[in-house]
């Protein structure tokens, strides 16, 4: 562990703490549906959507109708995308005359972009069109995103209102969050993305020269308008497949650091507003607090067994630190802290592979993702995933000293309880129900790119990835090719005479 890594995870703590407040205003006159100075440019945008569309967005839903609007409008939204999937090949926008996706993978990837969650069982830049990029998928990171803090408001005002008839207007929510919080921010983060050396293109490729004499086919694309809203939103799904590791999503030491920031600015600004909605802000900051002391344990642990190494190789004569799967670009400390704010907020980016970390580095991650999204969590997601272990933790209270439990003016009876203990229950009994079959049925045996206990353990991650709305995976055969498998394989056999002329057991799962 070096000066300048710690450097960085505490400036990259400081910088959020310090918009925390901002955020959070904005996102409370949101919530309110108070004007904004944006409204002089998108106000008639906004209008125009309400006349079209016949919505009043002063006519508020029940619990009910709120979240029927929100289901019946992903369900639509899942279907045009699998649409325009499936007829990839015939569409615009195609420039390398890409082939429709199979009914499987393109249903895969419909639920998995219109969940957040943008899991990728595909090479992007070879298997996507420009279209199926932007309309079929960009779409989805600003649209889940907004659902997401749409239902945070939702809530907030459940928590808030004396009677709780109504809880706002889906749509007026959606448009707003939209127009006057993700598209404003993704404008100005795509420039500085394409400043930075992002691609913005709607071209499919170019060809050059390398400096060995080599003709390569350079893949491109409208990248920045997607890599600002995959952050901001919390949603991972990458343009190219190393994700954030390529250098065309992420070129610079200065867009990492803006990147980490983008995913977690959102889900610290609703705790403030969320304090500022029940009119009590140290409620906001006693559940910030309470998540950064979360993340600062997992940086801690993973920074600190990443920067150890591993001790096979101390014992072969190799100092230093595990660079194994890292980007030297960044190197152990911001792709460590990289790992955790996107397990910690719900996003499947990468800026290293986290098949490569430590025992230790690797379960951090994990452990993260199977929290259920309380530690900052994806937007919205991460503030009403953490009020239910609140909710919970009261109740317990309560019972301890005898009296009704409350939670900011709020009774917590049996029935809230019951609910807050299911939606925490179900994510370890179906990720664990899910893992336990995978480890006894041949299909999901053959799933892994290890055996032994790492093996095991990427069966445990996918599952949880899934759950939990995370999308990364510990490179199992559904995201690894076949040649990628024979050249680890080649690697380890080239491996194993360093290892047993070191006088230890060649690892199984290596």
């Amino acid at each position: 562990m070096t000066f300048q890594g710690w450097f960085l995870i505490l400036l990259f703590v400081g910088i959020l703490l310090a918009l925390t407040k901002p955020v959070g205003l904005w996102l409370h006159a949101l919530y309110e549906g108070r004007r904004t100075p944006l409204h002089i440019v998108f106000g008639p945008v906004e209008r125009g959507f309400y006349k079209l569309s016949g919505i009043d967005p002063n006519a508020e839903q029940g619990w009910r109708r709120y979240a029927i609007h929100m289901l019946l409008f992903n369900v639509a939204l899942l279907i045009l995308t699998y649409g325009i999937l499936r007829l990839q090949g015939i569409l615009p926008g195609n420039p390398q005359g890409l082939a429709g996706l199979s009914p499987d993978l393109a249903f895969d990837t419909a639920v998995s972009f219109t969940t957040n969650t943008n899991w990728q069982s595909y090479g992007g830049e070879s298997t996507m069109s420009n279209l199926s990029q932007m309309l079929g998928l960009t779409i989805h990171n600003f649209l889940s995103a907004a659902t997401g803090i749409a239902l945070a408001f939702a809530l907030f005002r459940g928590f808030a209102r004396r009677e709780a008839k109504a809880i706002g207007n889906f749509w007026a929510d959606m448009t707003r969050i939209t127009l006057y919080l993700l598209l404003p921010i993704c404008i100005v983060y795509t420039v500085f993305l394409i400043a930075s050396g992002v691609p913005q293109t709607m071209a499919g490729a170019i060809d050059v020269n390398t400096l060995e004499g080599a003709r390569q086919s350079i893949l491109l694309g409208p990248v920045a308008s997607q890599e600002a809203i995959k952050m901001l939103g919390t949603n991972g799904g990458g343009f190219f497949n190393a994700n954030s590791a390529h250098p065309f999503e992420n070129p610079t030491a200065l867009v990492n650091l803006v990147q980490m920031l983008s995913i977690f600015v959102i889900g610290f600004g609703l705790t403030w507003t969320f304090g500022k909605a029940v009119g009590n802000t140290r409620q906001g900051w006693a559940i910030l607090s309470a998540m950064v002391i979360l993340f600062l344990a997992g940086v801690t642990v993973t920074y600190w067994q990443e920067a150890a190494g591993n001790p096979i190789l101390h014992q072969l004569g190799v100092a230093g630190g595990n660079m194994e799967g890292k980007e030297v670009r960044f190197g152990i400390a911001a792709s460590a802290l990289f790992s955790v704010v996107t397990t910690a907020a719900s996003c499947g980016a990468v800026n290293a592979m986290h098949d490569s970390f430590t025992a230790l580095g690797g379960m951090i991650p994990l452990f993260n993702i199977q929290l259920g999204e309380v530690v900052i969590g994806g937007v919205g997601a991460g503030i009403y995933g953490f009020l239910l272990f609140a909710i919970l933790a009261v109740f317990v209270a309560g019972l301890m000293v005898g009296r009704t439990p409350e939670y900011v003016g709020k009774k917590i009876e049996a029935r809230e309880v019951k609910l807050a203990v299911l939606a925490i229950a179900v994510l370890p009994l179906v990720i664990l129900g899910f893992t336990a079959l995978s480890s006894v049925l041949q299909q999901g045996l053959a799933g892994p790119l290890n055996k032994g206990p790492h093996g095991f353990s990427e069966i445990l991650y996918a599952f949880t990835s899934a759950v939990g709305n995370n999308g990364q995976a510990r490179e199992g055969r559904t995201v690894v090719s076949d040649g990628a498998r024979e050249g680890v394989e080649d690697l380890g056999e080239a491996v194993r005479p360093l290892v047993e002329r070191s006088g230890q057991p060649l690892l199984q799962d290596r």
